[in-house]
């Protein structure tokens, strides 16, 4: 490791450690002079810039038959760039104490940047070239589909991996929610390097960028990097997907799994992230089976009979469909009756909502953790570009607790009623459960 990159990971765990725990951030709205927008929250203490990009769309932009091919691309950026091979691109980025990552999920393709100030031009520059001119060369796409590969063969033996993804397909049948957005073992095998320079060109446009940034830069100077950044892009990219379908019924599937437990995957719709209820709907979830001990769900099944040790729920909105979905696993002979705990909790909340303690002690919690997300330029950087793209005001860090706060018990009362569905629950079960 080099002694600018020591450096560079070292002003990258100083930022978290002096930056205090703040939701009251000055954040600015910066356009370029070519049209991108971004926030910016300038912190010069440390000469240091976290930056994050989200190009919206990500794998379910996947054309039919090429599942995979933006999730191959997008592991591929790296892989060389414009003059550079693989290895030539990684020293001149470890030369520059740099860090870039490259992901992509259902819903975006997501770049993640940091880079010290003195540094900060021609880190941008060599970014530019991934992102703009990967090479995409024959060897690396072979090398990095094998990986692939041995992922999606893992995942065939694995669970907690079958579990989610039987019920994605039960429910979204053959949109590309419906699949791994890593692409099924015939869909990848069959890509070819003109189905990722497509899949490139259509993910990585300029008509669906998000960026923001945190740390040692100014409002004129991120105006200058964006467009060095992104003006070479195409301008458009592939259109997004049509809503997805709800296809699962009410019932319990069971996918035979040999193994002494099995996992259990469940849910059914959910409600949008820019719904008037969804901050009623964010308290109920976490009374009901939030990461909390204190939580319905892990009283009922873990505490008081023991049946798992964890369970989770979660609100999932997605850009084209709105999930509700909780997880546990259980040994065989006890996965009957924790799906009927889970079932009378269920139903038990749709009619009751909260008491007046649960209510209270959830506000707490959300209200008192949530300004701790705020400790380190990354952490903030990764904030404000979840909030633009969740199409959230830029004073909503500010705004946020009072709304959680806002809640009252009437809204707890209409939205539980609104958004626990007992009777439409589905509940997919990878092993050999007894009972069911």
């Amino acid at each position: 490791m080099t002694m600018l990159r020591s450096l560079a990971l070292a002003c990258a765990a100083l930022v978290s450690l002096t930056l205090p725990a703040r939701a009251d951030l000055d954040i600015k709205s910066v356009t370029s002079p070519g049209g991108i927008t971004a926030w910016l929250v300038e912190d010069h203490g440390i000469p240091f810039v976290a930056l994050e990009i989200v190009f919206k769309g990500g794998t379910s932009l996947d054309s039919p038959g090429k599942r995979g091919a933006t999730y191959l691309m997008t592991a591929l950026i790296e892989e060389g760039a414009a003059d550079m091979d693989s290895r030539a691109f990684a020293e001149a980025r470890d030369a520059l104490a740099a860090s870039f990552s490259f992901d992509a999920g259902n819903d975006s393709v997501s770049v993640s940047a940091r880079m010290l100030t003195e540094n900060r031009d021609q880190a941008v520059a060599l970014l530019r070239e991934a992102l703009v001119s990967p090479r995409f060369d024959q060897p690396a796409i072979d090398r990095v589909r094998e990986q692939v590969l041995s992922g999606l063969r893992s995942d065939a033996k694995s669970p907690e991996a079958l579990a989610p993804l039987a019920f994605d397909r039960l429910a979204f049948g053959d949109h590309p929610y419906g699949t791994a957005k890593e692409g099924t073992p015939d869909s990848v095998a069959a890509l070819t390097r003109d189905d990722i320079l497509a899949a490139h060109k259509g993910a990585l446009a300029r008509d669906r960028i998000y960026v923001s940034a945190a740390g040692d830069i100014t409002a004129d100077q991120l105006s200058v990097l964006l467009d060095a950044l992104f003006a070479d892009l195409p301008a458009t990219g592939t259109p997004q997907p049509p809503r997805a379908p709800w296809l699962l019924k009410p019932g319990v599937t069971v996918e035979n799994f040999p193994s002494p437990q099995s996992v259990v995957f469940f849910g059914h719709i959910g409600i949008p992230r820019d719904d008037p209820d969804f901050f009623a709907a964010h308290i109920l979830n976490e009374a009901m089976g939030g990461g909390r001990f204190s939580a319905r769900l892990m009283k009922e099944v873990r505490e008081k009979r023991g049946l798992t040790y964890g369970i989770g729920t979660y609100l999932v909105p997605m850009d084209h469909a709105e999930t509700y979905l909780g997880q546990f696993s259980a040994s065989n002979d006890k996965v009957a009756e924790a799906i009927a705990v889970v079932r009378a909790e269920w139903a038990r909340i749709a009619a009751e909502g909260l008491t007046e303690a649960e209510l209270a002690e959830v506000k707490t919690y959300l209200t008192g953790s949530y300004p701790l997300r705020f400790a380190g330029n990354g952490n903030i950087a990764n904030i404000l570009v979840g909030m633009q793209m969740e199409n959230l005001p830029i004073d909503y860090a500010v705004t946020r607790n009072a709304k959680i706060e806002a809640v009252t018990m009437d809204d707890i009362r209409r939205v539980a009623k609104r958004i626990f569905l007992p009777e439409a629950l589905h509940f997919v079960v990878v092993g050999q459960p007894s009972g069911l």
